[in-house]
């Protein structure tokens, strides 16, 4: 097995200190920029057939083109930071980013909008690689610390960008707002390239293309099944189609990456009970935790007349999801902690059973504001305690030479956890839905039953963790601590 190569030391000079000091909160501001940039379209979504003259058909597309390459791109982009270099492959994804925003700014046709927030997609990549870089470069003290940051910048952009989003569209032409993540992508750009040292643990070797190709049908027939299913209709030909597509050429993509000499994904490593249990608890954390932001900005801007609703703007509506951003900010440290001292699946039950916990709040009480905040933010913090123990334990179940890797399909696993979320709670809304002024409204009861399948979700998430086997080598190691202290101890008493 590979190993890491030796830490680099600091240069002397005060620019070499600098970048050193600098490079978490650059690759950290990398992880909420790229959120940013997924969430700031939701907000236009309503107005989008209006400024671009498509169909609310086309225009839901920009939405879906940023999934499906988010998807496809984050394990491909993975391994190929593995291989290439990940400065290089994390430096290449925020210029796409940067440049699917630019297009949007400079367009108003939806062909062209649909293209560039495809473009986009390939920022999905940063948290891995990000992830992967500050194992290779920070001593193990610090190591925890930074890594639960990294993945607490998803939630904490995703807060951010809904309410800058919505001020940006009440008070300037929309276009504005693609300017703005522009600028803030072209200095994300330089200051990863200046700030971030590229890794020198590599894995040669030439890339699977035709494992990446597989991947890449599988994904686009799954996830493009699971967004269209409500609208085009769950038992339509089309869905059942792209769902057989994808179950085929998943088993042929199987059998491929077992005989492949450097496949894609090594399944071999993904089938280890503490790799594939991660995933798992993955897949239903980014369940859990997407319902959370899409429920809650949904019911309170709900009309009043529904007797529940608050009829609250778009901008109060981020508003209150903002407090939930903060926490994820402020107790992504509190993960770090208890992963050391207690480890990374006990950090990431906790974190599940805590956004059950925040669920109940929400099915006890979805009418004051005060209540819905409390209960929003509860469930980001929970995600912050998971999150942040999600990538830990990868680091500690594979080798060093295939972290980016592996850590680009334990997020593309959220990925396809959120969308089948947004899939599902889609599905009971409409089924629990009354009219309204002849319009049809969600009804309370539709909300707490989206409410009760995420907390089961969180609830299932919290038994994987809990499958999870431990890491002997870091029980040994706490072990090996607290028979060191004892001995110092009685060392002390004897003399």
């Amino acid at each position: 097995m590979d190993q890491p190569a030796p830490i680099s030391q600091p240069s002397g000079a005060p620019a070499g200190r600098l970048r050193d000091r600098l490079t978490i909160p650059v690759l950290a501001s990398g992880g909420i920029l790229m959120a940013v940039m997924q969430t700031v379209v939701v907000p236009l979504l309503p107005d989008l057939p209006r400024l671009t003259g498509a169909s609310a058909a086309a225009v839901s597309w920009m939405v879906t083109a940023t999934l499906l390459s988010g998807a496809v791109l984050t394990p491909v982009l993975g391994r190929a930071g593995d291989m290439y270099g990940k400065r290089r492959v994390l430096t290449a994804a925020l210029v796409l980013m940067t440049a699917g925003s630019v297009m949007c700014a400079l367009s108003s046709d939806i062909g062209v909008l649909i293209a560039a927030r495809a473009l986009q997609g390939a920022a999905a990549s940063v948290v891995p690689l990000s992830i992967s870089i500050l194992r290779d470069e920070l001593p193990p003290e610090r190591r925890g610390s930074a890594v639960a940051l990294m993945s607490s910048t998803v939630g904490i952009g995703a807060a951010l960008g809904l309410p800058l989003a919505a001020v940006v569209i009440q008070y300037a032409d929309w276009h504005t707002m693609f300017w703005l993540t522009s600028a803030l992508g072209a200095l994300g750009v330089t200051a990863t390239w200046w700030a971030v040292r590229e890794s020198p643990v590599r894995e040669p070797g030439r890339f699977d293309v035709l494992g990446a190709l597989g991947l890449a049908v599988v994904l686009v027939c799954l996830l493009l099944g699971v967004s269209q299913g409500g609208q085009w209709g769950w038992d339509s030909p089309r869905v059942l189609g792209l769902f057989a597509v994808a179950v085929a050429v998943l088993a042929l993509w199987w059998w491929q990456q077992l005989r492949a000499e450097r496949p894609l994904v090594d399944l071999r490593l993904v089938t280890r009970p503490r790799v594939g249990l991660s995933h798992v608890a993955a897949l239903l954390t980014g369940f859990a935790f997407y319902a959370n932001s899409l429920v809650t900005a949904q019911l309170v801007q709900a009309p009043k007349a529904t007797g529940y609703g608050l009829g609250l703007s778009i901008v109060a509506t981020g508003l209150c999801l903002l407090p939930g951003g903060v926490t994820m900010l402020l107790f992504s440290p509190l993960s770090a902690r208890i992963s050391a001292a207690r480890g990374p699946r006990i950090t990431l039950a906790l974190g599940a059973a805590v956004i059950v916990c925040g669920y109940l709040v929400r099915i006890a009480d979805s009418r004051d504001l005060w209540m819905i905040i409390l209960g929003a933010t509860v469930v980001a913090t929970g995600t912050t305690l998971a999150y942040s123990a999600l990538p830990t334990l990868i680091l500690r179940a594979v080798p060093a030479h295939q972290t980016a890797s592996a850590n680009g399909v334990n997020v593309l696993m959220r990925t396809i956890g959120q969308a089948t979320s947004s899939a599902a709670v889609a599905a009971v809304l409409v089924h629990h839905s009354s009219p309204l002024a002849g319009v049809p409204v969600p009804t309370l009861h539709g909300y707490l039953l989206a409410f009760a399948m995420a907390g089961a979700v969180a609830l299932a998430a919290c038994a994987a963790a809990l499958s999870i086997p431990g890491d002997a080598s870091a029980d040994g190691t706490r072990r090996a601590g607290r028979t060191a202290r004892g001995a110092r101890d009685g060392a002390m008493e004897g003399a």
